[in-house]
């Protein structure tokens, strides 16, 4: 499952535009307050007819202005705090979200001049929609589900029915993911195709995701064909060399930790046509099983060879 990483260009979710837009917001609502208070002074008198709707109008827009403000503030505070990559998102999400409904409401109660009534209003048109929008209502409520129980974030490998690649959005309707093998790969190498499908998926398939903090590896296995009249022992021994080689190499980290539950192990088998196999099975990253493999081949083959009185590879019929 080797593959290149996902970077994410979320432009509501950068740093520098967080920054840009805290200051926008800042002197749009600094001048929308002006205005609110140049409009109460006598001189605008002679416009009296007028008046109420313009101060209506420019508080809410002032309003709607210190809510993105906020949210934008909060997304900056986000950023700096040491989340991983998918909760950072998760909440960044939910921000946007927030700020949007809240903005909404701000525009019902100036157009309805009356919180109540706004209240009342988005009940009944959420009464509506509900019967009408069944569909997208479904898969929203698939996206709070996803937010609280965490099935994937961002950066994980899932699979869900046929599709199966690496999450790069979680929209609040539907889930992007890169593609990873799909009908043009052998390997499990990224496609280069994006798959969307959407949330309400969630709740009527099982979701199997292959990352995780919990257990951040997959076991895999590379089997090599060897004579029977091969010395197993020094196979063994050849084959579990490499896999800790390239585990010290490719994991530092997690070989420092050396956990009982990640030795390689090693076993053999006779295949369907009657040669023996011996496997190597190891832990490895999701998104890094066709490096690791290779790795482990590069390693374990020079090894092999260089004892060619311990280890015959079949030829022909001979096993």
């Amino acid at each position: 499952m080797g593959n290149l990483p996902i970077v994410l260009d979320i432009p509501f979710m950068k740093i520098n535009n967080n920054r840009h837009w805290i200051r926008v917001y800042s002197v749009i609502a600094a001048v929308l307050i002006t205005l609110y208070y140049i409009l109460n002074l006598a001189f605008f008198d002679t416009y009296q007819t007028y008046l109420p709707f313009i101060r209506n109008l420019v508080l809410s827009l002032c309003l709607i202005c210190i809510i993105l403000l906020i949210s934008r503030v909060v997304a900056k505070i986000i950023h700096k705090q040491d989340h991983l990559e998918g909760d950072r998102y998760n909440l960044l999400r939910i921000v946007r979200f927030l700020a949007l409904v809240c903005s909404l409401i701000v525009v019902a109660s100036f157009l309805f001049q009356n919180i109540v009534a706004a209240v009342v209003s988005f009940g009944l048109i959420s009464l509506v929609v509900g019967f009408a929008l069944q569909a997208p209502i479904s898969s929203f409520i698939a996206w709070v589900y996803l937010i609280f129980r965490r099935s994937y974030l961002v950066g994980d490998r899932i699979q869900i029915k046929s599709f199966r690649g690496d999450v790069v959005e979680i929209g609040y309707l539907d889930t992007s993911i890169m593609e990873c093998s799909g009908d043009y790969l052998g390997n499990d190498r990224s496609s280069g195709r994006i798959i969307r499908f959407p949330n309400s998926l969630i709740l009527r398939e099982e979701i199997i995701n292959y990352s995780g903090s919990e257990a951040p590896f997959i076991w895999n296995e590379t089997p090599i064909q060897i004579a029977y009249s091969s010395d197993i022992q020094f196979v063994e021994s050849c084959l579990l060399e490499a896999a800790n080689t390239d585990f010290k190499v490719a994991y530092p980290e997690h070989y420092r930790q050396k956990k009982q539950g990640w030795q390689p192990e090693v076993y053999f088998r006779v295949n369907a046509y009657a040669w023996m196999e011996a496997v190597i099975s190891y832990p490895v990253m999701p998104k890094d099983a066709t490096g690791r493999r290779n790795r482990i081949l590069r390693l374990a083959l020079p090894l092999l060879n260089a004892a060619p009185n311990k280890v015959q590879f079949p030829e022909g019929t001979n096993r």
